[in-house]
């Protein structure tokens, strides 16, 4: 999937963080569970680490915020999941 960031620089989204900003977005302003997320973009039966889902996040925040390193859209909630804002 082909995606432009806020510099109108052009990228290539893999099929899982095509999958996974999806969710967020269809779930804007709700905390999305590691749960969900593992089950609705990996599957019932395969679970990579949570580790994998955080470095998802950090790529989108590469992607799309102006500073990732104070996100506006893409938010850790401690303990929780993630949820994505406009």
């Amino acid at each position: 999937m082909q995606a432009e960031n806020k510099k109108k620089e052009t990228f290539t989204l893999s099929k899982k963080e095509a999958m996974l900003l999806k969710l967020l977005i269809e779930n804007k302003n709700e905390v999305v569970t590691r749960e969900k997320i593992l089950q609705s973009v990996w599957g019932y039966n395969v679970y990579p680490t949570t580790r994998t889902i955080d470095n998802f996040i950090l790529s989108f925040r590469k992607y799309f915020e102006e500073d990732s390193r104070n996100p506006r859209h893409f938010h850790s909630v401690r303990g929780m999941g993630y949820k994505f804002t406009e």
